[in-house]
């Protein structure tokens, strides 16, 4: 069993429908409009509800940021690398290279969601696991995710690139800035490890390494606030793509840039 605690990732993994819920568990302090939307919901979903003192929830969730509810729910199942593929064209793919802050995964993972990314792809090892300090920081976004996990990322990639997506690393030696980059056909946005950044082969195997050009004295951006920056480009990208008199971006048959890794 695993514990999903705060108002927002209680709620939206009840409206996701991602979880199988034990229980959910309220603070007898709290009464108000947002505790009250989460029993309305669970009611609906037939799940089962407790009301505990606050130190209940405490003791439960370990920790006081529980904000008066916790659910005891079951595993999250993850997806096969194939299923990332399923629906409709041009795909938009965040694949996460080591990042190993629980707060960091959750900032990209609600970003990811905003920004309309069509799945997740982790690694299974030296990353941060999905627990609920990342559900939480992710404001309940997870629960809407396609998270999937591999073993290999390196190997990953090279499966995602026979399928004609390409893989574009995100890596302050880049050669083109991210703004220059044609995110409109299927994409694989490749973002690395806190301070150390994309791993030596999986930097070799990306198709294109992109930089944010900097304005001020420090090198960098924290992965997170990176991650944000590039997605929502190829957002914006995206939308614009698919304005004209309403028709999508048509579909790539082929990998027709050349670059690192092709």
């Amino acid at each position: 069993m695993e514990f999903l605690y705060g108002l927002h990732p209680v709620e939206e993994a009840l409206r996701s429908g991602s979880r199988r819920f034990d229980y959910v568990c309220v603070a007898r302090e709290r009464h108000d409009q947002r505790l009250t939307r989460i029993l309305e919901l669970c009611r609906e979903a037939g799940v089962r509800t407790r009301q505990e003192p606050r130190e209940a929830l405490t003791r439960l969730a370990h920790t006081a940021e529980h904000q008066g509810v916790v659910a005891v729910v079951r595993q999250r199942e993850f997806l096969n690398l194939e299923d990332l593929l399923e629906g409709p064209e041009p795909r938009l793919i965040l694949a996460l290279d080591g990042v190993e802050d629980p707060q960091n995964l959750g900032a990209l993972l609600r970003t990811a969601e905003a920004a309309g990314v069509d799945g997740i792809l982790m690694t299974e090892r030296r990353s941060a696991p999905l627990s609920p300090v990342a559900v939480k920081a992710s404001a309940g976004a997870a629960e809407h995710l396609r998270l999937a996990r591999v073993v290999n990322m390196v190997r990953s990639l090279e499966a995602l690139k026979e399928r004609n997506l390409w893989c574009v690393g995100l890596d302050e030696r880049g050669t083109r800035d991210y703004d220059q980059y044609d995110f409109t056909s299927n994409t694989v946005i490749v973002l690395g490890r806190e301070g150390a950044g994309l791993h030596d082969l999986v930097r070799r195997t990306c198709d294109h390494l992109l930089r944010i050009p900097m304005g001020g004295k420090v090198a960098s951006l924290n992965v997170s606030a990176a991650g944000a920056v590039v997605l929502f480009e190829a957002a914006r990208q995206r939308r614009a793509a698919a304005a004209p008199q309403g028709v999508a971006p048509q579909k790539s048959a082929a990998r027709k840039q050349k670059g690192l890794g092709s």
